[in-house]
């Protein structure tokens, strides 16, 4: 038989270089999940805990710790939790220098699980999805497809050489062209195609184990505002947030810039603080300051809620204790000895209502760290009114903001995990770029991170009236 000049083994051998020369499709592939970064204030411990993304289940969890300067050396107790039961658990030996301390757990199912971290005094938890690795349908088109044209390739080899007619070689022939278009169609366009938004599900064990076959979203996409309640002394604290709607504990926190809860705390005194609660129970997160002042401490969570988006929350903590001690006022912009190390800030023109880029170097090398996901951090609180305690001022500014600085960070765009802490090779420039929305006296406080230390640098700044946009 001849099929246009080509003879029926002609075509066969060109079907079978196509069907072994085939290289595997190239669906988007890849481990579904990524590493999780979460920073934890645990006691006087300023950890970050990073889950290791689970490739096979079941199979291992690795968890680091990395430790800051400061950090007292000990012993933690890891366990991986399910439904609230302990599945594995491992100790980890922190030491006196900072830096990154390791441990594995086994997971045995795919689903929503709890890392539960054990000082001895506190437990805090981490909530954190395992997902199973559920190959894409467009990848299970592409390699069935060739699976179904191999078969069919030797269907028609064997009725070329054993059939009387040669059409009967046509048939299957024609369904090997046939499954080899669906395969490398589906393989093309497999790297265009997103994977499934696993942000618009609740962690449970059906949307972890198959997210593809699920009809529709398992999130309400329009999570009322949460409540902030605050008890408790510097000392100790407790961060209660529940559901604005209902009332109920709200459980639903995502990871936010490498945490859970991102906790600013303003002293009577102006000192900051820039903290990470732990999550003790569904909706409830303690802290602690080491201050003894007394008087009134302004405090700003920043949170991100799932299906409600990011939100600021503000309250007070009031305290019984002696007076702040006489202090000067914090310097304007230029050089500054922050823990050792010279912090020099500098800013372009200023005027409210008006972008603004400031600057600051920390050091004289590039040896930042990268902390919470950025090499800089800015807060920025005000205008205040003169005479009054920092503190209390600040509970009532109208404005508090926290700006990141990405200077010198690769982009992320399309990978799968982020420099960690253990990476000191940024900086030590960083750029930042903010708005001031008024004129009037604010107080900014740049942080960055050197030998695992986080450094503060507070500036007070007089903003003048701009021209209106």
């Amino acid at each position: 038989m001849r099929v246009k000049g080509w003879s029926a083994s002609a075509v066969l051998l060109v079907l079978l270089g196509l069907v072994l020369g085939a290289g595997p499709a190239a669906a988007d592939g890849g481990p579904i999940g990524t590493d999780v970064h979460v920073a934890q204030t645990l006691g006087e411990r300023e950890l970050t805990v990073v889950l290791r993304r689970v490739t096979e289940v079941p199979g291992p969890l690795s968890v680091d710790v990395i430790t800051h300067a400061g950090t007292a050396p000990g012993t933690l107790q890891l366990s991986a939790l399910s439904a609230g039961r302990a599945v594995a658990s491992t100790q980890v030996a922190l030491g006196a220098t900072p830096g990154t301390y390791s441990g594995t757990l086994n997971v045995d199912h795919a689903g929503p699980w709890e890392l539960a971290i054990d000082d001895g005094t506190q437990v805090a938890r981490i909530p954190f999805v395992v997902p199973a690795q559920v190959p894409a349908p467009w990848e299970k088109a592409a390699y069935g497809g060739f699976v179904a044209a191999g078969a069919l390739l030797l269907v028609a080899l064997f009725a070329a050489v054993r059939a009387r007619k040669s059409w009967h070689a046509v048939v299957p022939a024609t369904g090997v062209v046939a499954a080899l278009a669906v395969a490398v169609t589906a393989a093309l366009l497999s790297s265009t195609i997103p994977p499934p938004a696993r942000d618009v599900f609740d962690p449970t064990i059906e949307s972890a184990n198959d997210p593809y076959a699920l009809p529709s979203s398992t999130m309400d996409t329009s999570r009322p505002p949460l409540n902030l309640a605050v008890s408790g002394t510097p000392a100790g604290f407790t961060l209660r947030l529940t559901d604005g709607a209902t009332g109920r504990p709200a459980d639903d926190l995502v990871v936010h810039h490498n945490a859970l809860v991102h906790l600013v705390a303003i002293g009577p005194s102006g000192r900051l603080w820039h903290l990470h609660p732990v999550r003790t129970a569904p909706g409830t997160y303690s802290a602690r300051l080491d201050a003894t002042e007394g008087g009134r401490y302004a405090l700003s969570a920043e949170v991100a809620r799932r299906g409600g988006g990011t939100q600021l929350l503000r309250s007070t903590l009031d305290f019984e204790g002696p007076a702040a001690a006489s202090t000067s006022q914090p310097p304007g912009f230029g050089t500054q000895d922050v823990g050792g190390v010279p912090v020099t800030l500098s800013a372009g023109e200023v005027n409210a209502n008006a972008a603004t880029t400031m600057t600051a170097k920390f050091g004289d090398t590039g040896t930042l760290q990268p902390w919470l996901g950025m090499t800089g951090h800015l807060m920025v609180v005000g205008p205040l009114p003169d005479g009054t305690a920092v503190g209390t001022a600040a509970a009532t500014a109208p404005t508090w903001a926290h700006v990141h600085s990405m200077t010198g960070l690769p982009s992320l765009s399309g990978r799968s995990g982020q420099p960690d802490e253990t990476v000191a090779a940024y900086g030590p420039e960083v750029r930042f770029t903010y708005t001031f929305p008024a004129p009037g006296r604010y107080r900014l406080w740049f942080q960055g991170m050197r030998d695992f230390a986080v450094l503060t640098a507070p500036v007070q700044l007089d903003v003048p009236e701009g021209d209106r946009p």
